[in-house]
C-alpha cells in the first residue's frame, strides 16, 4: 500500500472517485474529518457503501479511521464498519496495550453480528507522545494490529515543534520504524498537509521510505501519484534484488554462507531485503509472477 487516500465519510460523492483513482488504500474517515454533529450521518454513508458491491470488488486495501475510544462515537464506529470489505480499522491516540486488546475485541464482536470471516486488522495511529514511547508494545498487544501509523501534526504541534522540521521528523519516523520493526508489522508515513507543496511531500515521502516506511497518507488526490512513484522499488532495485535471490539460491545449494553480488558483500540480512524486493515488484506487476 504504497499511498493511502482520505476521504470525508460524510463526502459520499466522493466515494466512487477514491475507488477509481489510483491510491493502493483509501481510508474512510469517521473521525477529523467529520463534525460533532455528522456522526451518525457519516456512519450511516460508510454502512451504504459497504452495503454495496462497489468496495468489496475494487481490489484495494479499505480502512476506516473511527473516533478514539475516550469518545462516546468509538463503539457505535466499531458496530457500524467491522463489515465484509474492510481490510483495517484505523485507531486513533491508542494510550495503552489495554486500549489495543479492548479495541479488537469490539472488532471481533462486530464481526459476528455482520457475518465476517477474514479478521480485520488493525492500524494503529503513533500521534502522543506516550504512544510514540510505548509503540512497540503497543504493536505487539495484539496479533490484529498489522501496522504503526506515524501522526506528525498531532503529535508535533501541541508540543509546539515545528512540523516541517527534518530532525525531529526523522527521529519521530526511527522510532515508529523500529518500534514496528520489532514487533513485525509494517511503518506507515503521516500526512502533508500543504497540499500545493508537492515537492515537499516528495521529499518527506522519501525520508520515510528510506527508512523503511510501506508507503504514504494522502489527503489530496494530487498526492497519490507521488507517493505510488517514491515508494516504487526501482528498476535498478529490482534488477539487484533478483540477482541476489539467484545468487542466494545458488549459494544455499553449494553450502556457502556469504557471497559477492555486484561487487556487495551478500548474507541473510541482504537476501531477506532482495526477496522483499521482489516480492513488491511482483505485486506491482513489475515481475512475472
Amino acid at each position: 500500500m504504497r499511498s493511502k487516500l482520505f476521504v470525508p465519510c460524510t463526502r459520499p460523492e466522493l466515494f466512487a472517485k477514491a475507488l477509481d483513482s489510483a491510491a493502493d488504500g483509501i481510508c474512510l474517515d469517521l473521525e477529523d474529518a467529520v463534525s460533532e454533529a455528522r456522526k451518525d450521518e457519516a456512519r450511516d454513508c460508510v454502512r451504504q457503501l459497504l452495503a454495496g458491491v462497489d468496495a468489496a470488488a475494487d481490489g484495494k486495501t479499505l480502512i476506516v479511521r473511527v473516533n478514539a475510544m475516550d469518545t462516546p462515537h468509538f463503539e457505535r464506529d466499531v458496530a457500524a464498519v467491522a463489515m465484509p470489505g474492510v481490510h483495517l480499522v484505523n485507531l486513533p491516540k491508542p494510550e495503552s496495550p489495554a486500549h489495543v486488546q479492548a479495541a479488537a475485541e469490539a472488532i471481533e464482536r462486530a464481526e459476528r453480528t455482520h457475518g465476517v470471516t477474514t479478521p480485520i486488522g488493525l492500524l494503529l495511529n503513533i500521534e502522543t507522545p506516550s504512544a510514540l514511547r510505548m509503540a512497540s508494545q503497543l504493536a505487539l498487544a495484539h496479533p490484529r494490529v498489522k501496522g504503526l501509523q506515524l501522526g506528525l501534526g498531532d503529535l508535533f504541534e501541541p508540543l509546539g515543534i515545528a512540523r516541517r522540521a527534518p530532525e525531529a521528523i526523522q527521529q519521530a519516523m526511527f522510532a515508529v520504524r523500529i518500534a514496528a520493526g520489532e514487533a513485525g508489522v509494517y511503518a506507515y508515513d503521516s500526512a502533508f498537509a500543504d497540499i500545493r507543496d508537492a515537492e515537499g511531500f516528495r521529499a518527506e515521502a522519501k525520508l520515510a521510505r528510506n527508512l523503511g516506511f510501506l508507503g504514504k497518507t494522502c489527503i489530496h488526490p494530487s498526492q497519490v501519484a507521488i507517493a505510488n512513484e517514491v515508494f516504487r522499488p526501482t528498476d535498478d532495485e529490482i534488477a539487484h534484488a533478483c540477482k541476489v535471490v539467484e545468487a542466494a539460491r545458488e549459494a544455499d545449494a553449494k553450502g556457502i554462507g556469504a557471497y559477492v553480488v555486484d561487487g556487495k558483500m551478500i548474507d541473510i540480512p541482504f537476501v531477506l531485503r532482495a526477496r522483499a524486493i521482489v516480492e513488491s515488484a511482483r505485486g506491482l506487476g513489475l515481475l512475472p509472477g
